[in-house]
């Protein structure tokens, strides 16, 4: 198979040449994306670098790193390769572990691997404290919105993905900036690709984030609420209807009833000091507990419906390319 790097540039000046040199020759092409890079990483890189496996590419202007990300699987795409690996240019990704990210993909196991630094405790030694915190409620959300309640570190940028898996969604639509690999895993659960964890150390140096939590926090929830109230939508009430969807409804109701009944007593109780009755409390308390034993029901039912078949044993290039074409001219329409 064809193995494309792409590597979005963004003030990666003093790591990005040392990236790019470790780059086994396994890989076919590597795409650099300067992504409007005010310290001309893309000029940069063009007077340093002599492998002839490098490619520049430049956006007019800067989309972040999901729009560099996007803008090199389509080069890649057109090229004919048949996986894309994302390799950040910062130094914290060791290219060395790019044939970890392919294997999974080219024997068939999977249609998109990506990093997962929480698998061994050693691996944690270097991570900041609010990263760590951040990721482990981010993963969690991601469960939710995705539906990949196997996989852990959504935010992990280092990841490999089958051009079938790429060609099922619609890459168009994709988050351009930091909600961009999360975004990945909602769009490859709408279509129901294979996604697998791939063990890594991250290397944290002297690197600097251009990320602000709480520029992103409000942003992050509001898309994974979307993303959950989507899913849950299409998945149990569009494209199937089946014993989880009885007890996702009649629990998410009953649960809401008792709650609120329950609320309402007790402030009428409060108020008039008299006692609620036995069956009042019963009342109250029998919806709760049948609500939350079917979305129990309802949480352990998704968590075994993951997708266990990839795309890329599924359906043709020819299949694909119609299905990726007709969607486009709908979202245009």
């Amino acid at each position: 198979m064809k193995v494309a790097v792409v590597i979005p540039c963004y003030r990666v000046k003093q790591h990005v040449l040392e990236v790019i040199s470790q780059i086994g020759t396994d890989v076919s092409v590597i795409y650099a994306v300067d992504d409007k890079c005010p310290d001309q990483s893309g000029k940069f890189i063009e007077e340093n670098v002599t492998d002839a496996r490098v490619r520049i590419l430049y956006n007019e202007k800067n989309k972040g790193v999901g729009g560099a990300v996007i803008a090199g699987y389509m080069a890649a795409l057109a090229d004919g390769c048949d996986i894309m690996v994302k390799v950040d240019g910062d130094g914290q990704m060791d290219p060395a572990l790019i044939p970890l990210f392919v294997d999974p993909i080219a024997s068939g196991e999977a249609d998109y691997a990506k990093g997962n630094r929480f698998f061994a405790i050693s691996s944690l030694k270097g991570m900041p404290k609010l990263r760590l915190f951040g990721n482990a409620f981010l993963s969690f959300l991601t469960k939710l919105s995705s539906g990949y309640w196997r996989s852990f570190d959504p935010t992990n940028g280092y990841t490999a993905i089958h051009r079938k898996a790429l060609m099922a969604i619609n890459v168009e639509k994709l988050a351009e900036r930091y909600f961009f690999e999360t975004d990945m895993l909602i769009k490859l659960g709408d279509a129901r690709a294979v996604v697998v964890d791939v063990p890594m150390h991250a290397v944290y140096g002297e690197e600097t984030s251009n990320l602000k939590i709480t520029s992103i926090l409000g942003d992050f929830l509001i898309r994974h609420l979307r993303g959950f109230l989507r899913r849950i939508f299409y998945s149990y009430f569009v494209r199937d209807f089946n014993i989880a969807s009885i007890n996702l409804f009649v629990g998410f109701f009953a649960l809401l009833f008792g709650v609120i009944f329950g609320l309402r007593e007790w402030m009428v109780s409060i108020s008039t000091g008299d006692p609620a009755t036995t069956g009042t409390v019963m009342l109250a308390v029998l919806p709760i507990v049948t609500g939350v034993q079917m979305l129990l029901f309802f949480f352990g039912y998704d968590m075994q419906s993951e997708p266990s078949k990839p795309i890329q044993g599924r359906m043709s290039i020819t299949s694909l390319e119609a299905s990726a074409s007709r969607l486009q001219e709908i979202d245009r329409a």
